[in-house]
């Protein structure tokens, strides 16, 4: 394969390519790490090289998957892959390796995917920003002044400037669609438990955390959800089955889809004039398509949601670094925890067992009158950030003071975090680019299970909005 090919193709059709003995998985991978090696040092994206592995790997005989062949990435937090670093990007746990694989990783392998390497993360993806002190900063490829989002803001900047076609991503608050708005991709956070969570990740075990990828074709998402997301035995969530492969979605019509589109923020603040302007166009151009489309806010009592949400959460915080320092066998040392995370950790130390309990039972009230709107509404449409992609160190969880990263979070990424609580899917995708170049995502939301409405109406948006055709000035 000539090297100007490669980055064209999406996952499905280098596998196809590999299928029919047009390339081999050797050559693929070839091709993912010479674009590594040439964009890495620019984007710091790729936070750990396993090429050797990778290589051994592609030359022996791989699973006969849907995606045999295809290079793959693995973000730094989660998902652990036996051997290699699990650091959560804290300098604290930067000596940790995984003893073995992990329940999502041996299916991904089984989808004949080859792994190669980490991507970027900020410590124990708490920020929507990937910049953090032990791994560092990661650069946007559209504008390496500009951040990548967080926590999957490796995965995005690799798949974005072309080294791969899709990477694994997981989503806490946003840390799949945030990426995915910043880098011009497709992110698809899915319901709770559709994939296998990581029974050691506190925030997944209570399914506020998902696993699933950022990719820059619809079909690939699908693709990938077909081949690893089936129920895992001990899995304590429900979900509606899927009524054929997600991959027959794509293309599929969706019919006429009523669609509310909203852009409420927590501090009832408007958001930037042209985020709202990008809102109102996507609205236009559903309603081009045949779907009803009507602006309506959801009416959250956010203040409760996040009152709730704070003490679940922060038990949850507290109870994964004390069992780091546990299996550490030790304190951090001062220096091992980012300003932020020590904040959260040390605040979160109060809340009792009772604080969690009445947080839960009040995320679960709240998250039945959110999912309530999809009696009225098939889809609700928003966006993912409130303002145009940030540049490094405006949102700067090292070096800011943590009640002002607190506030300028706040203030860019208002509108995912409610959907990690109610467990429905929820979709970025790119609908274009502001005045500086840089993309812009929207957000749509479906009931608890829906995935397949969201692949429909995303494949119907892709076709008639190409996005992929689109490429920053480091790519390829």
């Amino acid at each position: 394969m000539a090297i100007e090919t490669y980055s064209e193709h999406d996952a499905t059709e280098l596998a196809g390519l590999v299928r029919k003995g047009e390339v081999t998985p050797a050559e693929l991978l070839e091709e993912a790490i010479t674009r590594a090696e040439r964009h890495n040092p620019a984007l710091n994206a790729i936070t750990y090289k396993a090429y050797d592995e990778a290589r051994a790997n592609a030359a022996g005989t791989l699973p006969d998957g849907p995606f045999r062949g295809v290079p793959y990435l693995i973000k730094d937090i989660a998902s652990p892959v036996a051997g290699w670093p699990q650091t959560s990007g804290s300098k604290f746990l930067g000596d940790v390796v995984a003893e073995q694989d992990g329940a999502l990783t041996k299916r991904l392998r089984e989808a004949g995917l080859v792994l190669f390497g980490k991507t970027n993360t900020p410590e124990f993806g708490i920020t929507g920003t990937t910049e953090g002190a032990f791994l560092g900063a990661c650069r946007n490829p559209w504008n390496p002044d500009h951040i990548t989002g967080g926590s999957s803001g490796g995965a995005a900047a690799a798949v974005a400037a072309g080294i791969l076609p899709m990477a694994h991503a997981s989503d806490g608050l946003g840390s799949i669609r945030i990426p995915a708005a910043c880098c011009g991709l497709f992110g698809m956070k899915i319901t709770r438990d559709r994939n296998p969570n990581s029974s050691f990740d506190h925030a997944a075990s209570i399914g506020l955390t998902v696993e699933h990828c950022v990719s820059r074709s619809v079909r690939d998402s699908a693709g990938l959800l077909d081949a690893t997301g089936y129920r895992e035995p001990g899995s304590p969530f429900a979900y509606p089955p899927k009524e054929r492969p997600y991959v027959e979605e794509v293309g599929r019509a969706p019919g006429a889809l009523r669609i509310a589109f909203h852009s409420e923020t927590p501090n009832g603040r408007p958001i930037d004039p042209e985020i709202r302007a990008a809102l109102e166009e996507t609205a236009r151009r559903l309603e081009a398509l045949g779907h009803h489309v009507e602006e309506h806010a959801p009416g959250i009592d956010y203040r409760r949601l996040y009152g709730a949400q704070r003490a679940v959460s922060g038990s949850n915080f507290a109870a994964s670094i004390d069992a780091a320092i546990k299996a550490k066998g030790r304190e951090p040392e001062p220096d091992e925890l980012e300003p932020l995370t020590w904040r959260n950790y040390r605040g979160s130390k109060h809340f009792t067992g009772t604080d969690a309990m009445a947080g839960w039972a009040t995320l679960r009230a709240m998250g039945r009158e959110i999912l309530a709107l999809h009696q009225t509404w098939d889809v609700i449409l928003s966006p993912v950030l409130g303002t145009p992609v940030p540049r490094i160190g405006e949102i700067d969880p090292v070096n800011m003071q943590p009640r002002d990263v607190d506030k300028r979070q706040a203030e860019v990424f208002p509108f995912t975090p409610p959907q990690n609580f109610t467990g429905q899917p929820a979709m970025s995708l790119p609908v274009g680019r502001d005045g500086n170049g840089l993309p812009i995502g929207m957000m749509f939301a479906a009931d608890y299970g829906d995935e397949a409405t969201l692949f429909r109406l995303a494949a119907q948006l892709e076709a008639a909005h190409p996005w992929q055709t689109v490429r920053p000035p480091l790519w390829n």
